[in-house]
């Protein structure tokens, strides 16, 4: 039997297209719990949804978009696309935005998304606030690296530029390479000076033996 070591699980874009699969299973368990504070009873629910909870919505989601969604591969993404490759990663620049990136038989791939979804971080940690899985937030967080802020500007961007943002942020990551499988939803793809470069939101990153 084969596990997956997840490292990444983007609870936002389960949650949301699994409430577009079956409203039924995003139902969540909470606990209400009073909390006393000065002067004022409040009560607030708490999110009781288990660890195996967690992967079970994931993987109904990955099981029905392969079923009936448009997932490509790397080198033909579709609307989703997915495949394993060797990867860097990382937090970006003091940003919130977490970044994968690998290359393989001259295509680039670039994945980002909050880094409060990676594993073992929490809500707490992402004291930005921004959602890193739409182009802009995502491309805002590359542009921290300076070089690539000089590239993209401030919010004028082309379809071109961009995609030399993520080449050159995939370049410049520093650390090991570990062999990764992931899915992830398209957001940018082309080719930019002879190379096909794109650009994703991980739904997950799992690391692959």
């Amino acid at each position: 039997m084969s596990f997956r070591y997840y490292v990444y699980i983007s609870d936002d874009k389960v949650d949301m297209l699994l409430s577009q699969i079956d409203p039924a299973l995003l139902r969540k368990r909470t606990t209400e719990v009073s909390v006393t504070l000065p002067l004022l009873g409040a009560k607030r629910g708490v999110e009781a949804a288990s660890k195996a909870d967690r992967i079970a919505r994931l993987e109904r989601v990955v099981r029905y978009v392969h079923d009936f969604g448009d997932v490509g591969s790397i080198e033909e993404p579709g609307q989703f696309f997915g495949g394993i490759l060797p990867m860097r990663w990382g937090p970006f620049h003091g940003t919130s935005l977490v970044y994968f990136g690998g290359e393989s038989d001259g295509i680039v791939v670039g994945l980002g998304g909050s880094g409060k979804h990676v594993l073992g971080a929490s809500a707490a940690d992402d004291t930005e606030g921004v959602p890193r899985s739409v182009t802009p937030n995502l491309l805002e967080g590359l542009a921290a690296e300076p070089e690539i802020g000089d590239l993209l500007g401030v919010g004028t961007a082309s379809d071109d530029e961009a995609l030399r943002a993520v080449a050159l942020a995939t370049a410049n990551l520093r650390g090991p390479l570990q062999n990764v499988e992931f899915v992830a939803k398209r957001l940018l793809h082309g080719r930019v000076d002879g190379r096909h470069v794109v650009l994703g939101s991980p739904l997950y990153v799992a690391l692959a033996d």
